[in-house]
C-alpha cells in the first residue's frame, strides 16, 4: 500500500471516529414545531369537505393534516368535540361578520334582501367552507354541535331583528313580533341554504328568487297583522 492510500485510511478512520461521537439529529419530514388554533381550524375543514361531518374526524387526522405530532393538538383542544365547537362558533362569527357588510352597503329594503340572500348563497361555493359547516352541523351533527349552531342561529336572529326595527322606523313603518319574523326569516334562510347544497349551482337562482319573494312576504304580513286577533 502507498503513502498516499495510507493517509487516507487514516482520514477516513479518524472522521469515522469524530462522527461517531457526534449527537445524531432526528427530524420529522413535514411537521411543525408550533401550530396555531387558526392552522388547526383550517385544517378540519380541509377534511370535512360539504358532506362529512366534524364528528367522523379523528384527532390523528386532523393532526396529519396540520402537519404536527398529534401530542401539539392537546396544545389547544382536548378533543375533537372541543375544536369543532370552537371551530362552529368561530363559522357563525365570520358569516355574521359578512352579512353585516352585505346589509350596510344596501340602502334599500329590496337591496338589503338581496344582498343578504346572495351573499349567503356565495359562501356556499365559498373555500372557506363556514356556511356549510354550519348546515352540515345544524342537520347530521351530534347533540353538542346541534345545540353549537342554535346558539349561533339565535346571534343571528337577535341581529336581524335589531336591524329591522331600525329599518321599519326609518320607513315609518312597524312589524309585529319582529323577534318572530326574524326568527320566521333565519330558519327560512338556513333551510334554503341546506337545500342548496344539492343542487347545481346552475338550478340555484330559482331558489334564490323564491326565497326572496318568501322574505317580502314575511315583512308584508307582519306589517299588517292585527296583534289583537293572533290571540
Amino acid at each position: 500500500m502507498n503513502q498516499s492510500s495510507i493517509k487516507k485510511n487514516v482520514t477516513a478512520t479518524i472522521d469515522a471516529q469524530n462522527f461517531a461521537h457526534e449527537p445524531v439529529v432526528v427530524r420529522t419530514v413535514g411537521r411543525k414545531a408550533t401550530i396555531t388554533k387558526e392552522e388547526l381550524f383550517q385544517a378540519a375543514l380541509n377534511l370535512i369537505g360539504p358532506q362529512k361531518s366534524i364528528s367522523s374526524l379523528s384527532l390523528r387526522e386532523v393532526a396529519r393534516e396540520a402537519g404536527i405530532a398529534p401530542n401539539s393538538f392537546y396544545r389547544h383542544f382536548k378533543d375533537i368535540d372541543e375544536l369543532a365547537i370552537e371551530l362552529i362558533d368561530r363559522s357563525g362569527n365570520v358569516l355574521r361578520q359578512i352579512l353585516l357588510e352585505a346589509r350596510l352597503k344596501a340602502s334599500k329594503q329590496n337591496s338589503i334582501i338581496r344582498s343578504s340572500v346572495e351573499v349567503f348563497i356565495e359562501q356556499l361555493d365559498a373555500d372557506e367552507g363556514n356556511l356549510s359547516l354550519l348546515l352540515r352541523e345544524a342537520y347530521t351533527g351530534s347533540t353538542s354541535y346541534k345545540l353549537a349552531v342554535e346558539r349561533q342561529l339565535n346571534y343571528f336572529q337577535q341581529e336581524l331583528k335589531d336591524d329591522l326595527i331600525l329599518l321599519e322606523r326609518l320607513n315609518n313603518s312597524k312589524l309585529c313580533h319582529p323577534d318572530l319574523v326574524a326568527k320566521a326569516i333565519t330558519q327560512l334562510v338556513f333551510n334554503m341554504g341546506a337545500k342548496l347544497i344539492d343542487i347545481p349551482i346552475n338550478e340555484r337562482k330559482e331558489v334564490a328568487e323564491q326565497t326572496m319573494i318568501m322574505i317580502r312576504m314575511i315583512l308584508e304580513g307582519a306589517r299588517h297583522l292585527d296583534e289583537a286577533k293572533i290571540n
